[in-house]
């Protein structure tokens, strides 16, 4: 639980306007719509070239928990996982830390009874938005290219908000670790480990015992797991064990962000 000093009385009122003021902050901006689509890019370029290209070099149907799914059905859901990731960490990292340390944004708004409880619960809640965009983008050209069919992509959709609030929470806890700019490498580096081993290409059950354990606690495994599942037509019971971890680690990380928040602006 926050304490009293850093949680008072939480308001989601006081936490919409920090909200609007972010949403106002990216409309005066020359190129916000070019931002939002940015994030697209890379997992859509991934999912056309492994997906597809790789894809059609494999002539058999892989086998995923009891399916045999074409190799491009399988990468998407982990492409729009790791498009919910993007979403999220290019909201909450380098923008939040910009307005905490150097222009000292969130200074000037705890001096009113705004608490960082709510700085940091906003700043989730603005990602979430994003991410949707980014995520709807992304399920609409699933289902273009015949990835997934349209009903799934429904149900797919808040599965991948969920994704990106989980993120958002993670990114924004890094992100008041950050001593500087140079910081952010290791954040990058981490970004990229996690996408290149949390199943996105390959089954886990393929990966040696050990390191099969190690990526199995990490969040985009659970991302890609639960997308995946939705978007092959395979819900039930086993996907809670995923929103469970999503929701937790998005408890655990806003907690520790508004402590180090509360922690930084009055130091």
């Amino acid at each position: 639980m926050l304490t009293h000093a850093v949680a008072g009385r939480f308001s989601a009122h006081r936490s919409a306007a920090v909200v609007r003021r972010n949403a106002r902050a990216m409309q005066t901006g020359p190129s916000a719509w070019l931002l939002v689509l940015a994030g697209l890019v890379e997992p859509l370029f991934y999912l056309l070239s492994i997906g597809l290209g790789v894809g059609s070099l494999i002539a058999k149907d892989i086998a995923y928990q009891g399916h045999r799914i074409p190799y491009a059905d399988f990468v998407a859901p982990a492409m729009l996982a790791t498009s919910a990731m993007t979403a999220a960490f290019s909201t909450v990292t380098f923008a939040f830390f910009a307005k905490l340390r150097q222009s000292k944004v969130y200074e000037a708004v705890l001096v009113t009874p705004v608490t960082p409880a709510e700085v940091a619960v906003a700043e989730v809640v603005w990602s979430a938005l994003r991410g949707a965009v980014y995520c709807g983008l992304f399920l609409v050209t699933m289902v273009l290219l015949g990835t997934v069919t349209p009903g799934w992509a429904l149900l797919a959709l808040p599965a991948s908000v969920l994704a990106v609030i989980a993120f958002a929470a993670l990114g924004l806890a890094a992100s008041t670790l950050m001593r500087g700019w140079h910081d952010f490498d290791a954040l990058t580096t981490a970004q990229m480990a996690l996408f290149l081993f949390s199943g996105t290409f390959s089954p886990v059950q393929d990966y040696p015992g050990a390191a099969q354990i190690l990526v199995e606690l990490t969040p985009l495994y659970h991302a890609v797991e639960l997308l995946r599942r939705i978007c092959v037509g395979d819900p039930g019971p086993h996907l809670l064990w995923h929103v469970g971890y999503l929701l937790a680690i998005t408890g655990l990380c806003l907690t520790f962000a508004a402590r180090r928040i509360h922690a930084l602006v009055h130091d």
